[in-house]
């Protein structure tokens, strides 16, 4: 703790403490403002507001940092495999070469569902998006295993984060193949976590699948980049159902509808469309000029961040994930071919450096799972097969929080005062 910050109010001065975290901003605990003052802060969107202590994920905006537990996610992505970042991000730390395989081997002991379970999608239509599906399969899971339920229970709450994590691709390549009419794909525990996705979503009973090397690491770093990312609007939405006790499915289901949202999960998606309007790279200009005039309202997508002021570090990395997998499976498509020349653009062009608008990995990562063979409709639904890991390390760690609150954010109201009610036939 440093120094205290004064605040005065109708002549009334008043110290709060201002907090110290390991690296990042100093936070003023402001927990007695209101018993001190009767006065709440403002702060929409939370966005000078933090909600809680953490140890997991740390972003510099400014320099373009991400952290996982200390470690750089660049440094993470290029060197470790999804399943050892998922036990840094639950324990804290890099598995040593035991702590690995059991690791693995506690994982893939779940990669199964409940058989009815699987029954469950025959309940929805064949178009329906498979966020939807997520939604509604991740929070019946509940229903299917009453075992791990109980919140006060560390080893229930480990059972159902080895669960969440498990299953989820198990799931999700369950939404896609019931939205085109293929069987479902048992999982296979002798492949990777990414690898058995993928044969999980592209595979067939008739024929073996073989999983492309550069395909499945390209998989495995998407995972890594997207496991988490600090207080954004899902994780916070998993923190805050959680506050309230509910079980951990629901706490997941929660923060998938969260993600479902444009403005979130389904930034690449955008992006990707984005880059269908533009069309041919004969047309960039025109579109560079749109998003250059105040007075249109079209937007680039997949540019700048509201966190990152410099390059998003994910970015990187997926920028050269992308050039590898488009090489390797040799794609002709002129989407692709605008990609590249908008990167180009946006990293030479004055207006674009001035105002950093640099790439963001939803650019690059709409391109790259595209080019795999996912559609659009799945593209949050691969989001949140990575961000389940980021979220139940989230809710662990605020469950084991000794200072853990229910969440109860505050308003400035602007209605009508008190006034009298006036009976029906007299309005």
């Amino acid at each position: 703790m440093t120094d205290a910050a004064n605040i005065s109010v109708d002549g009334h001065n008043d110290d709060y403490a201002v907090l110290a975290g390991s690296v990042g901003p100093e936070v003023i605990d402001i927990r007695k403002l209101y018993a001190k003052t009767g006065r709440f802060t403002f702060d929409p969107g939370f966005t000078s507001t933090a909600a809680c202590e953490s140890k997991i994920t740390y972003i510099d905006g400014d320099e373009g940092i991400l952290l996982y537990r200390g470690y750089p996610i660049d440094e993470l992505a290029e060197n470790s495999t999804f399943m050892d970042v998922a036990h840094l991000l639950l324990n804290g730390e890099l598995p040593n070469p035991a702590q690995s395989a059991k690791f693995n081997h506690d994982i893939t002991r779940h990669t199964m569902i409940h058989e009815q379970l699987a029954q469950f999608y025959r309940g929805f239509r064949r178009d329906a998006h498979p966020m939807a599906i997520m939604c509604g399969v991740v929070g019946a899971m509940a229903a299917f295993y009453h075992d791990s339920t109980d919140i006060h229970d560390p080893h229930q709450r480990m059972v159902a984060s080895h669960r969440l994590i498990a299953k989820m691709p198990t799931l999700a390549a369950m939404a896609y193949k019931y939205s085109v009419g293929q069987p479902f794909l048992y999982p296979d525990n002798s492949l990777s976590f990414a690898g058995n996705f993928l044969r999980m979503t592209f595979g067939v009973p008739a024929e073996p699948y073989v999983i492309d090397p550069v395909v499945e690491d390209a998989m495995e770093k998407l995972l890594i980049l997207q496991a988490d990312h600090e207080q954004n609007a899902s994780t916070s939405t998993v923190r805050l159902a959680g506050s309230s006790g509910a079980n951990p499915f629901a706490c997941i289901s929660a923060g998938i509808a969260c993600l479902w949202g444009p403005a979130h999960g389904g930034a690449n998606e955008a992006a990707l469309n984005m880059l269908r309007e533009i069309g041919t790279v004969d047309r960039i200009p025109e579109f560079i000029a749109r998003a250059k005039n105040k007075d249109d309202p079209f937007r680039l997508m997949g540019f700048g961040h509201r966190v990152y002021k410099n390059y998003d570090p994910r970015a990187k990395v997926m920028a050269k994930v992308a050039k590898n997998v488009l090489d390797k499976l040799g794609i002709s498509d002129p989407i692709f071919d605008v990609a590249r020349e908008l990167e180009r653009i946006a990293l030479s062009d004055p207006y674009f450096i001035e105002k950093k608008l640099y790439p963001n990995v939803d650019f690059y990562s709409g391109v790259v799972m595209s080019a795999i063979g996912f559609p659009t409709s799945m593209f949050t639904v691969l989001f949140a097969v990575s961000r389940t890991v980021g979220w139940i390390a989230q809710w662990t760690e605020m469950m084991e929080d000794p200072e853990q609150k229910i969440g109860r954010p505050r308003q400035l109201y602007t209605g009508p005062a008190k006034r009298d009610f006036v009976p029906l036939d007299k309005r």
